[in-house]
């Protein structure tokens, strides 16, 4: 059995240098460009070249972060990098768009490529699609459930990735458009302004719930689950944070790879209180077991703060103009970082001294503006931070296996690592001594002396004659030897192999046809002299029975058996359907993109709402120039987009019925949101409406669609 592979999370050198310190068998991070996390400060290319050599010298595989959708005009310059990080030997890039997946997979055969998240595969016939199209690994949707997931495994022959800790998306990740269509900051670019954790009241029937974090997530926890975890059959268990410091990276880290070794021992699995602890210190919006656990929906967001929570020390009993007094329930020492919670403000600072005055009660003295019964939290435990640094700086080393023999003519030096490789250097430069040889203990320290090297030796075997005799600095030089071709053989080069993209594609009829998805019979008339239609219910499609698609929903873990034309929403319908269209959520922003879904049979692909004008005739005129063929295209000129879908019920959560319900945002922007089959979907406060459509004909559309179905 193989040992699954314990992957983490680094911003920057300071924590992938923490993650290997820590244990992590492969890291993940970002480049300066195509990063979902662009806001993280990511590596730079000279900085991910030696991040790469660093990691292979320790026998870490690194992976590159290349998540985000590619518009036309950024795909040669993503081409160009892929092929930079190729040459320097990623170990594989992570992808979300489809278009560049099928590109990069075709031009750059060897190269490994991993389903991003954010490429929403949350079902077997989605793994099963990509498997099809050569892609080594999935990282599956985090709602994924731990059930699904074995059944995926058991199923299909491709790699799986699942999160295990740290920050979750509210949304299905790849499916929310809030941050885009709010503040022009596309979460599919990297930018994504979090707005899931800021506050929202909800408006149900005209009546006003007060605000809170509704959409704010706890934060994923499975230390309790590593052993079904592994049991599963998935390849990697992937932390979350590459935004977070080098003491979060090295914490998490250093504790899971401590379970997953436990278990691999065949040891009890023990996590105590302060594991807890001090996981909670160094970063917590509180836990949660997740939807990979079937968590409760009341257990999954944290409505009170969207960031640190800390843990609470204790509580203000006493307040002087100069001065504070907190009674302790937890350890608080000079250094610590607390926050005091009170309204309207949290005050957060720094302890740099205090006062006891007796049974746990310390005086501060700062003239603050809080209460009495104000909670006191620790954000920062000082002592904490300081010991993890120590580790952090500690030059990890490698143990090795040494061995020095003759045989007829030659000193020969063996050296095996722990990835067993084996490196062998031989001398004639050697006598045969009249009386003593080279002392035993000295040749043992000799070689021992690995110096400023990751290498030490563990199991060091001499087996020379009595009377031979050798000088110290041979022995340097065969220690140095080794030493030095055990180095280029843990630098390891991923063969590079570059051929033509290449596709098989239909051409379409250029064509002006007006679409609608509608819900109710009373809509028909309404459009009754539009070309072609999309409905969610089978009653509606038999009523209307002509140039009539089904549109399946967004979220489908079971699929069942259907003979109609139908309007798909993730891969997995792709591959499941024959006669299908694809809807938004594809997320299709290049050209590349529509030729791959026109390969797989797809009849009429449909463009993201992120696209402005420009940028699609863009694609249409690099497509016609590419493969002298003509796409069938969709674009949605009226509508209400969906922002979010999301597997939180907050009907259930807050106990009310799915009627008119709203989110309402500071502004007073109202997000209508709406249940079905337990998936909530929440709708834009205002309609989409494009103009000049006569425009898009032109350009090259052929389908021009409204969505009134709320």
């Amino acid at each position: 059995m193989n040992k699954i592979e314990l992957l983490a999370p680094a911003g920057n050198m300071e924590c992938l240098k923490a993650a290997i310190n820590a244990g992590a068998d492969a890291i993940y991070v970002g480049t300066k460009l195509f990063s979902a996390r662009a806001l993280s400060q990511n590596f730079t290319n000279e900085e991910i070249i030696e991040a790469i050599k660093y990691c292979h010298l320790y026998g870490v595989k690194i992976y590159a972060t290349l998540n985000t959708l590619i518009y036309e005009n950024e795909v040669n310059n993503f081409i160009k990098h892929v092929e930079f990080l190729y040459k320097n030997n990623i170990d594989a890039i992570i992808i979300q768009d489809i278009g560049m997946m099928d590109l990069i997979r075709k031009v750059f055969p060897k190269l490994e490529i991993h389903a991003s998240t954010q490429m929403h595969i949350h079902n077997l016939e989605g793994v099963k699609l990509l498997e099809e199209l050569g892609i080594k690994r999935v990282v599956l949707a985090r709602e994924t459930s731990i059930d699904l997931i074995k059944k995926i495994k058991e199923n299909s022959n491709i790699d799986l990735e699942v999160f295990i800790h740290g920050a979750l998306c509210i949304s299905y990740s790849g499916c929310c458009l809030m941050s885009s269509l709010i503040g022009k900051r596309s979460g599919n670019q990297g930018l994504c302004a979090q707005c899931c954790r800021q506050k929202y009241g909800v408006s149900t029937n005209n009546k006003l719930i007060e605000d809170n974090y509704y959409l704010s997530t706890k934060d994923l926890n499975t230390v309790n689950y590593i052993k079904e975890l592994i049991e599963s059959g998935v390849t990697s268990l992937k932390i979350e944070g590459r935004m977070k410091r080098k003491e979060y990276v090295y914490q998490v880290t250093q504790l899971y790879r401590k379970l997953i070794d436990h278990y691999y021992q065949n040891k009890k699995m023990m996590i105590t209180n302060n594991d807890i602890l001090d996981l909670k210190k160094v970063y917590n919006r509180e836990f949660t077991k997740g939807f990979i656990f079937n968590e409760d929906n009341n257990n999954y967001i944290n409505k009170y703060r969207p960031n640190h929570m800390g843990v609470e020390v204790g509580k203000i009993i006493n307040i002087n103009s100069n001065y504070i007094d907190i009674k302790l329930n937890g350890k608080l020492d000079i250094n610590d970082g607390i926050r005091i919670l009170s309204k309207p403000n949290d005050i957060g600072f720094i302890v740099t001294k205090f006062k006891t005055i007796k049974n746990n009660i310390i005086r501060i003295y700062k003239k603050l503006n809080v209460k009495v019964g104000d909670k006191v939290v620790k954000t920062t435990d000082f002592k904490q931070i300081k010991e993890i640094n120590i580790n952090i700086n500690e030059t990890k080393k490698i143990p090795v296996k040494g061995y020095l023999c003759k045989d007829k003519s030659n000193i020969i030096f063996k050296i095996e690592d722990n990835l067993n490789n084996i490196v062998k250097i031989s001398t004639k430069n050697y006598e045969m001594a009249t009386n003593n040889g080279t002392d035993v203990k000295r040749i043992e320290l000799q070689l021992k002396k690995t110096g400023n090297t990751i290498f030490e030796f563990k199991n060091l075997k001499i087996d020379l004659p009595e009377k031979i005799y050798i000088k110290i600095a041979e022995l340097n030089n065969l220690r140095r030897k080794a030493i030095d071709k055990l180095i280029l053989k843990r630098q390891y080069n991923i063969p590079y192999i570059k051929e033509k993209y290449y596709i098989n594609i239909p051409n379409f009829p250029v064509e002006r046809k007006k679409g609608v998805l509608i819900n109710l019979k009373q809509k028909y008339q309404k459009y009754k002299n539009f070309d072609y239609y999309y409905v969610e219910d089978t009653s509606l499609y038999n009523f209307i029975n002509n140039n009539v698609s089904l549109r399946l929903p967004r979220v489908i873990e079971n699929f069942k058996n259907i003979d109609k034309p139908v309007l798909v929403n993730d891969l997995g319908s792709i591959y499941k359907y024959q006669n299908v269209c694809t809807d938004f959520s594809l997320n299709v922003v290049n050209s590349y993109s529509v030729a791959l879904l026109h390969s797989l049979n797809v009849k009429k692909v449909c463009l993201s709402y992120e696209l402005n004008d420009n940028q699609i005739k863009d694609i249409i005129d690099a497509y016609h120039s590419r493969y002298n063929k003509h796409p069938n295209l969709e674009i949605i000129i009226k509508s209400t987009p969906e922002v979010m879908i999301s597997k939180f019920n907050l009907e259930k959560y807050l106990n009310i019925e799915n009627k008119n319900n709203y989110l309402v945002d500071k502004f007073n922007n109202k997000f209508k949101f709406k249940i079905k089959d337990n998936i909530m979907t929440i709708y834009f406060y205002k309609k989409i409406i494009k103009n000049n459509t006569d425009n898009y004909y032109k350009i090259g559309i052929n389908n021009l669609r409204i969505n009134d179905e709320i």
